[in-house]
């Protein structure tokens, strides 16, 4: 029976070098944002004192990738909400909703190229944009009901699947999950279709 490969170890020395023991050379942060891109599992720790940094590590590597003209992936909104959940009452359930979010997209990419594709062709900007992102929005409203869903079979919070019904009496704050990362959601899209007017107007 064959055994799972095991994750390549990086080791980070104090002058900040890489070191790939699987190879037994040193790489950079662009080696291993190629490893992460062809599917290669590692995980990094401190030569020093073992210490597991691999969150630090893929973190820099975001920062570096973010620096790039052209290659921006997170919006300005959605980095200050993400900062506003460290924290927060909501902050245990962030991680869990993003990963569901990147894996559903990771497994539908496929069909969000196709979409776009033919939404973009023979027209950059305009209502084909429009449509390519009220696609996206949508599927976005789909996971987000799948994840509440899902919370509700397993969840210590007592998350309901759909908002509560209006009430005679208001619901003990407590019992009421917050609102605001469904609010910030709905303004973070009401601004991306604003940047998609403005963008069709240059372009017009």
């Amino acid at each position: 029976m064959a055994t799972e490969k095991k994750p390549t170890t990086i080791k980070k020395y104090a002058n900040r070098r890489l070191y790939d023991t699987g190879t037994s050379t040193y790489v950079t942060l662009e080696d291993l944002a190629a490893m992460v891109k062809r599917g290669e599992d590692f995980v990094v720790c401190d030569a020093k004192t073992g210490e597991d940094i691999t969150r630090p590590v893929l973190t820099q590597i975001i920062f570096e990738q973010e620096s790039k003209d052209g290659q921006s992936l997170l919006p300005i909104a959605f980095l200050r909400q993400l900062i506003r959940f460290y924290g927060d009452s909501m902050q245990m359930l962030v991680p869990s909703y993003l990963e569901f979010s990147i894996d559903r997209l990771t497994r539908d990419q496929q069909k969000f190229r196709d979409q776009v594709s033919q939404a973009l062709e023979g027209a950059p900007f305009g209502e084909p944009t429009r449509q390519a992102f009220q696609s996206l929005e949508e599927q976005a409203r789909k996971n987000m009901a799948v994840f509440r869903h899902a919370l509700t079979m397993f969840n210590p919070f007592g998350l309901p699947a759909e908002p509560p019904a209006a009430s005679a009496e208001p619901a003990a704050a407590s019992e009421t999950p917050p609102r605001s990362d469904l609010d910030e959601m709905k303004r973070q899209l009401d601004e991306l279709n604003k940047r998609i007017d403005q963008l069709s107007g240059k372009s017009g």
